[in-house]
């Protein structure tokens, strides 16, 4: 979903050295909260600070997916409450009480966020007749390219305080989105980006959040052991019968969406969803635009 333009702080050094960065330690995923370092579970008043210990999401509770507009109550079906954990767009504010999760598109560009590119299309990926590729599901959404370090170093320039700026703002984990297209696009270097993602996954350590790995169930043992990533973010694992790849390497800390055209598709119900084993803790059915409970369409159930 969209970020819009915003005005950053100037990276540091280290974060800017990406060629071999090896990933920060992580706390795992598994782990009991109790040994994992002071307040390590459960939402904050004022988000994790430069330094602080990062925290892994509740595994009990109400889950939301708020990309498409942010609110502060949900109905689970007993009256309305405030979601336990909830993932919003890098723009939008942390919800209060909550675990707040940031998302940032780390490895494509956002709709509506030509301007943050401009200048910068040597950073993008390009075909054979040197026009930049876009996402087929996604059209209005150009590729990255970050198989050289000089174009990660650019990269890192431009979305690099997005991830640091969800830690100022008070959230308590960043999401990563689209980590897989190097397996989606060829000419992407895997090496370049795996570089790219333990850079991120480095400078969100440093600025106490944890991160999560958004879908990619293929990738998910090298994301958590080499890449450093806590936790996942994953659609439609139900639908691809894929959850078990998550919950085997994240254990819990792994946070579900369904959409309803997908189940339908796969000739499935949110019930089915609920009433399977191999599934998230925090499991939730939204609306394919994730729009505000005030619009046309706002679907929210939850296990």
């Amino acid at each position: 979903m969209g970020q819009a333009e915003r005005t950053w702080g100037a990276l540091t050094v280290a974060a800017l050295t990406l060629a071999g960065c090896a990933p920060g330690p992580a706390v795992p995923a598994t782990a009991d909260p109790s040994t994992a370092g002071p307040s390590t579970a459960g939402p904050s008043s004022t988000g994790p600070s430069a330094g602080a210990t990062r925290r892994l999401p509740p595994t009990e509770g109400v889950l939301d997916y708020q990309l498409g507009g942010a609110y502060d109550e949900v109905d689970p079906g007993s009256g309305p409450v405030t979601p336990d954990v909830v993932v919003r767009d890098a723009t939008a504010e942390p919800l209060p009480g909550a675990y707040s999760v940031c998302y940032v598109n780390g490895f494509q560009t956002q709709p509506g966020d030509a301007d943050r590119w401009r200048g910068h299309e040597d950073l993008l990926l390009h075909d054979a007749d040197g026009t930049p590729v876009v996402d087929p599901d996604w059209p209005d959404e150009h590729v990255l390219d970050p198989s050289t370090a000089e174009q990660r170093e650019g990269i890192l320039a431009i979305l690099g305080p997005v991830v640091s700026g969800c830690a100022e703002d008070g959230f308590d984990a960043v999401e990563i989105d689209n980590l897989d297209t190097w397996t989606r696009f060829d000419a992407i270097d895997e090496d370049g980006a795996h570089a790219l993602a333990r850079a991120y996954v480095d400078l969100a350590h440093d600025a106490g959040l944890a991160v999560a790995q958004k879908n990619a169930a293929e990738v998910a043992p090298l994301a958590a052991r080499d890449l450093g990533f806590d936790l996942a973010v994953t659609e439609e694992c139900a639908v691809f019968d894929e959850c078990a790849a998550y919950t085997a390497v994240y254990g819990d800390h792994v946070l579900q969406v369904e959409y309803p055209d997908a189940l339908a598709d796969a000739g499935l119900t949110f019930d089915d969803v609920c009433a399977r084993d191999a599934r998230a803790p925090l499991v939730v059915l939204r609306d394919r635009d994730l729009v505000a409970p005030d619009e046309p369409g706002y679907l929210y159930e939850t296990c």
